[in-house]
C-alpha cells in the first residue's frame, strides 16, 4: 500500500491560513489595497473576503489613526526596516472596537510583492491590564488616605502632650515622603521604580534652578517596590539633615549622588549608591546616633536587605548604601548608552 505524498508547501499554508483563526492574516499591494483576506481576518474584523479585498487597509483603522496617516506610516517602516509592529484599537465591521497587536512585513516575490500583515485581537489582555491599573491606583488612594488619616492622628496627639512643633513636622515630613514613594510606584504599576526618579523626587524640594546643589550621576537602575520606598525614606532623612545641619544648611553647600553596579563571580549583581556632601559648614561626629540615622540603617537593612553606612567627615557627611539587585531588576546593556546624567552642579 503506497504511503500519501506530503502536502506540498502551498497546501501546508493554506491550511495555515484556513485553521489560524485567532490570527487576522492579510496581504496588501505596494499602496495599501488589501489583496487576500483570511478566515481569521473576517472572524476579527467582521468583513468577509468579498467585501474587503480591493479595498484600501485604512478601512481597519479608526478615522483618528487614518486622517494622521496611520496606515502610511506602518509602510514606509516596514520599506524601512522589513517590518513594522504596533498596538492600537480597531474598529470592527459593526463598529465595536478592539486592541489589535499587528506586525506587518515586506513581500517581495515578484507579481505578490506588497505587505503581509498578521494582527491578533488582544482585547481580554489591554482590559486586564487597564482593571489592574484602576486597582492599583484605588490601593494608592486608599493608602494615601490612610496615611493622611496617621497623620492626622499623630499631629493631634502629639500637640495635645505638648511635643516640640519641629518634631510634629519631622514626622509629617516623613509621612509625605513615603506617600510620594507609593505614587512614583503607582506611575510604575508597582513593578518597582527607576533609581533616578527616587533621588530626583527626594532632592526636589531641596533643589534651586537658580543655584543647582545636587550632582547626580549613575547608570540606569530599576528597584523592587521596597527597595523604592526605603530608598527614598533614606534619602529624605539624608536631604533633610543636610538641610538643617549639612551642605544644605548654606548657600555654597553641594551633594553629589552618584551610583554604579556591579556582578559577582555568580551572577549576584549589586547596587553602590554614595551621598557625598561638601562645602558645607565643618561636619563633627554626633555623640549619639540620632533617629534619622537608625531610620536609615533600618529601613535599608531590616526591610531592604541592604546595608547604609553614615560617616561624619570635616569636609561633609558620607552615607554608602549597598543593595542587592534582583535579576528581574536587570537593565538591557543597549540602555546603558543613555546612562550619563547631566549634574545639576559641579563638584
Amino acid at each position: 500500500m503506497n504511503a500519501p505524498l506530503p502536502p506540498d508547501n502551498a497546501e501546508i499554508a493554506r491550511l495555515i491560513i484556513a485553521n489560524a483563526l485567532d490570527y487576522a492574516i492579510i496581504t496588501l499591494d505596494r499602496i495599501g489595497n488589501i489583496t487576500s483576506w483570511s478566515p481569521g481576518a473576517e472572524r476579527i474584523f467582521g468583513y468577509s473576503a468579498d467585501e474587503i479585498i480591493g479595498k484600501p487597509s485604512s478601512m481597519l483603522f479608526v478615522a483618528a489613526d487614518e486622517a494622521a496617516g496611520a496606515h502610511l506610516l506602518e509602510m514606509d517602516v516596514a520599506r524601512e526596516h522589513g517590518r513594522a509592529e504596533d498596538s492600537r484599537w480597531h474598529s470592527r465591521k459593526d463598529g465595536h472596537r478592539f486592541w489589535g497587536n499587528g506586525v506587518m512585513m515586506v513581500l517581495t516575490d515578484g507579481p505578490h510583492s506588497g505587505f503581509l500583515k498578521i494582527l491578533r485581537d488582544e482585547t481580554k489582555s489591554k482590559l486586564a491590564d487597564q482593571q489592574r491599573v484602576l486597582l492599583l491606583h484605588e490601593l494608592n488612594h486608599r493608602i494615601k488616605n490612610t496615611l493622611a488619616t496617621v497623620q492626622s492622628i499623630a499631629e493631634n496627639t502629639l500637640r495635645a502632650s505638648s511635643v516640640d512643633p519641629a518634631t510634629r513636622a519631622n514626622l509629617t515630613n516623613r509621612l509625605i515622603a513615603l506617600s510620594e514613594a507609593h505614587n512614583l510606584l503607582v506611575t510604575e504599576n508597582w513593578a518597582g521604580a527607576d533609581l533616578g526618579g527616587v533621588v530626583a523626587q527626594a532632592v526636589a524640594p531641596h533643589e534651586l534652578p537658580e543655584a543647582p546643589r545636587f550632582a547626580i550621576d549613575g547608570p540606569p537602575v530599576r528597584l523592587s517596590p521596597q527597595q523604592a520606598v526605603s530608598l527614598s525614606l533614606a534619602l529624605h532623612e539624608l536631604a533633610t539633615n543636610a538641610a538643617k545641619y549639612g551642605a544644605l544648611s548654606d548657600a555654597v553647600g553641594q551633594v553629589a549622588i552618584t551610583w554604579n553596579i556591579w556582578q559577582d563571580g555568580e551572577g549576584r549583581r549589586y547596587l553602590n549608591l554614595l551621598w557625598k556632601e561638601q562645602g558645607g559648614p565643618p561636619v563633627s561626629a554626633p555623640t549619639h546616633t540620632g533617629f534619622g540615622t537608625r531610620l536609615i540603617t533600618r529601613t535599608v537593612g531590616q526591610e531592604s536587605g541592604g546595608r547604609a553606612h553614615v560617616t561624619y567627615e570635616p569636609a561633609g557627611l558620607r552615607c554608602v548604601i549597598e543593595l542587592e539587585l534582583s535579576k528581574d531588576q536587570e537593565i538591557p546593556i543597549l540602555d546603558l548608552s543613555k546612562a550619563k546624567r547631566s549634574p545639576a552642579g559641579s563638584q
